[in-house]
């Protein structure tokens, strides 16, 4: 078992594959699928499996940022709209 982790933990991801694995998660939708698959699949390489995890948590920190700043600002012109 710790030579499985210890042949997972040698192997480096040359630049090429890093440089293919950001293009392939920049794709709208497709990018995101892979990503998820990324993250939770028990195959992947543990850096981009933490990479892909890394991506999600600030995918997700983007996405509740995005929300807060449409209805505080999107609330605040409807409640302007009205009382004129």
């Amino acid at each position: 078992m710790e030579n499985l982790s210890a042949q997972q933990d040698s192997k480096i991801m040359a630049p090429k594959e890093w440089a293919l694995t950001i293009f392939l998660a920049s794709l709208p939708i497709i990018g995101f699928i892979l990503v998820l698959v990324w993250a939770f699949d028990s195959t992947t390489d543990l850096q981009k499996k933490n990479w892909a995890k890394g991506s999600l948590l600030l995918m997700l920190i983007y996405f509740i940022l995005a929300m807060l700043f449409l209805f505080l600002f999107g609330g605040l012109a409807l409640f302007a709209g009205l009382s004129s």
